[in-house]
This record gives C-alpha cells, sequence and structure tokens, in this order.
C-alpha cells in the first residue's frame, strides 16, 4: 500500500446524488470523506449561459453525472491527498479527455472538486477559505446586490435589462454592507407598491423585484433607493446594471431587441445608449452590455467611460483563453468568476489570476439557480475578489452572504474590506 493512504488528508470515499437547486431543477452534490474529516459540494445551474461555458452534464443527465463520479471518478481519485487540490483538478481534466468537459460534465468535475477542497479543509480543522490560502486572507468583498431584475430572470412585462444592482464601495464592514443593500431592496419595494396598484411584490430566481416597468424607470428607481440609503446610513452605495445583452442580440436582425421597451438597436446605438446610462446615472458597474462575441465594443465602451467597472460574464466565462483575448484587446476592466463555468476550483483560481495581474477586477458570482450551501463566501476570501455578487435577501443569496459575516467574526481585529479602485 501506497505512503499517501495513510495520511489522515488521503480521500477514503466519493459518493454523489441528485438534489434540487431553488429552482426545483435537478443538479449533482458530491459528498468527499477523509479518515479525518468530509466535504460536501453542490453544482448551482444559470438561466443565462455563455456559448463558451463548460457542459454542465453528459448528455444532459444528472443521473449520468452521478454514475460517473461512482464508476470513473471514485476509482481514479481514492487514495489521492485531498490536499493537493492541483493534482486532483488536473486529473479531473485527464478523466474527462475533452476541453469542454462533455464526458463526466462541468457541473460534476466542480462539485467533486470543491468537496475535495471541503474535505481537506475539514480534515486539518480549518475554514475553507484558510485552507485554499492561508491565514494571511483577511479581505472582505463588497457585496454587489441585485435588487430589481428582468430579462430572463423574470417573465413577461418586467424591465429588458436582466439586473439592477446595489453596490457599496465606501463600507466599513461586511455586516454593514449587507445591512446597507437590504434597504436598498426595502425602498424600491417601497417605492413599486406606490407606484403600480397591481404590483404583488413578485420576485426573481434571485430575490430582486420583478415590476411591470420599463428599464429607465426601473434605473430611476434604483438610483433613487441608494442615494437615499447613502444619506442616511453613510455607506457610499452606487448602482450598477447587468444587461446579459447576449440575450436581447438578434444574430439575424443584427440588432438588440428590447421587447418591454418596444425598442430596437444596432452595435453603435447599444454602445450610444449604454453609455448614456452610465453617465446619466453614475453607474459604478456595466455587466455584459454586449452579446458574447463582441470584443471590440466592449473594447470601446471601456475607453468611453470612467470609474465605472465594464465588466465580462458570458464574455470570458471564467475561461481563460477568452480572457486573455479580452486583455490583449482592452475589452472590459472586470470578469465574473464562476467555478462551474470552467470545471475545477484550479481553473478559477488561475483565471482570476490572470484577472489580477491585468489589473482586471475578479467577481465572485453566484448563479441564478443556486443550492443552499455557501462555498462562495469562502472562495471570494481566498481568491482575493474585491466583490462578491451574490443577491440581496433570498435564502440561498441569505446563506451566502451570513457566512461571509461569520468568517468577518473569525477573522476579528484582522477583518477588513477590500480596498476597491473604480
Amino acid at each position: 500500500m501506497e505512503p499517501h493512504t495513510f495520511l489522515s488528508t488521503a480521500i477514503k470515499s466519493i459518493t454523489a446524488r441528485k438534489i434540487f437547486n431553488i429552482r426545483g431543477e435537478e443538479t449533482i452534490e458530491v459528498d468527499v470523506t477523509t479518515a479525518k474529516g468530509c466535504g460536501r459540494a453542490s453544482a448551482p445551474a444559470g438561466a443565462s449561459r455563455g456559448k463558451g461555458e463548460a457542459i454542465p452534464y453528459p448528455k444532459g443527465d444528472v443521473g449520468e453525472a452521478v454514475k460517473k463520479v461512482t464508476q470513473v471518478i471514485a476509482t481514479k481519485l481514492i487514495g489521492i491527498d485531498a490536499q493537493k487540490q492541483e493534482k486532483i483538478d488536473t486529473l479531473l481534466h485527464e478523466i474527462d479527455g475533452t476541453n469542454d468537459f462533455r464526458n463526466i460534465g462541468g457541473n460534476t468535475s466542480y462539485a467533486v472538486s470543491l468537496a475535495v477542497a471541503e474535505a481537506a479543509a475539514s480534515s486539518n480543522g480549518a475554514p475553507l477559505f484558510q485552507q485554499l490560502a492561508g491565514r494571511l486572507a483577511n479581505e472582505l468583498p463588497h457585496p454587489l446586490g441585485n435588487v430589481l431584475g428582468g430579462g430572463k430572470h423574470a417573465r413577461a412585462n418586467a424591465p429588458d435589462i436582466q439586473e439592477f444592482l446595489a453596490l457599496p464601495i465606501e463600507v466599513g464592514s461586511f455586516f454593514q454592507a449587507v445591512k446597507s443593500n437590504i434597504m436598498v431592496h426595502e425602498k424600491v419595494g417601497t417605492v413599486l407598491e406606490k407606484k403600480d396598484a397591481t404590483f404583488t411584490g413578485g420576485r426573481t430566481d434571485e430575490g430582486a423585484w420583478a415590476p411591470n416597468i420599463g428599464s429607465d424607470d426601473a434605473l430611476d428607481i434604483v438610483v433613487s433607493a441608494c442615494n437615499k440609503v447613502s444619506d442616511e446610513t453613510g455607506v457610499k452605495i452606487s448602482p450598477g446594471m447587468d444587461m446579459a445583452a447576449s440575450s436581447l442580440w438578434s444574430s439575424k436582425e443584427k440588432q438588440y431587441v428590447y421587447k418591454r421597451d418596444n425598442v430596437k438597436r444596432d452595435t453603435g446605438e447599444q454602445i450610444d445608449f449604454v453609455t448614456r446610462l452610465i453617465k446619466t446615472y453614475k453607474l459604478v458597474y456595466v455587466e455584459d452590455p454586449f452579446h458574447e462575441e463582441d470584443f471590440s465594443s466592449f473594447a470601446e465602451l471601456t475607453k468611453k467611460v470612467k470609474n465605472c467597472l465594464v465588466c465580462g460574464d458570458d464574455l470570458f466565462v471564467t475561461n481563460i483563453k477568452r480572457l486573455q483575448k479580452g486583455i490583449k484587446m482592452g475589452a472590459a476592466n472586470a470578469t465574473i468568476i464562476k467555478g462551474n463555468q470552467v470545471g475545477t476550483l484550479t481553473d478559477a483560481w488561475k483565471a482570476t489570476l490572470l484577472a489580477q495581474k491585468a489589473g482586471y477586477v475578479p467577481i465572485m458570482s453566484h448563479r441564478s439557480g443556486e443550492t443552499t450551501e455557501s462555498h462562495i463566501a469562502h472562495l471570494s476570501v481566498a481568491f482575493r475578489c474585491p466583490i462578491i455578487k451574490a443577491g440581496v435577501v433570498e435564502g440561498a443569496r441569505t446563506a451566502i452572504l451570513n457566512e461571509l459575516i461569520r468568517i468577518e467574526e473569525t477573522l476579528k481585529e484582522s477583518a477588513k474590506m477590500s480596498a476597491l479602485t473604480l
């Protein structure tokens, strides 16, 4: 028997099962055990997915993914030291044998990778963020909160733009930042009740209000709420938006189609429109303002606007090759980090590191179809992401935000908010 099998962190078993995410969709959950600990992780799902993402499940079948874990992956990983994260993640790539995880599934691989990391942390009696980054990791991210939603996150007559966001940029503690976002969410809800007598309090998957209003009205309401809470609390809260423009783009018409607002815009008009919104509403964050292959428009907008994070999600999908292309072209200055887009923690970390070296702001992000676990709270601290996109009040988002409050408490006097440069 090889020496590493005696390690307290050697993997003893790997099991998997089907569970449900917050939308009631099936997803995979993986358990990894060692002699002294255990780790459990599941995979989320996105409503709007980039074309460059890893394939979530083999043949789109979660049941097939569970079989892959128990019949293939477990036989290859049992006996390996759970602390050897990069080695294990490399093995997951080798087991799959493709560049997009179509054989075992990116969600499958991600759940295994994350469960392994959690098992190593459990074995060592350490929180996950310290297992991954050491005891010097002490910076809390700024929470980017979705307070009003539309697009693919809502149903008919909601705004065409997918997310209207609040970001506390000058704040003393993570707890205070979360509280401030909750106050913005509450004020937006109160205004909507007064503005629309038919408003029923409907929300998106992420807990954002989903009203029957247009995009400009939505921005007016969110900006006003941010300003009022800033005045009341002394916390500087600025507005942002995620346009999810790939879902607006018609490749046939070569236009962005805003059905609710009854407007169509070609690429030049879209650039002018987004530029106007940024300047008019003093937005500090704009995500996916163009479709996922339009690197040039991202670059043009990034040059035009100041003091605003132009962020790519569908554009980059946490993929190093796509991010390298964007960096070379000057497309965007921030990137979303979602581990299940690329299949392993190591791949997500490498994308984060590349972004940081290029001066891009890495933003750890949830997905709309989350489960109820809170691992990305730890990943945001371990990866030193100055922003975490994790909603405001919905149950799965609250689990993530509350875990960061616990991390802040664990760090005690050494805890500090990340430096955020716009």
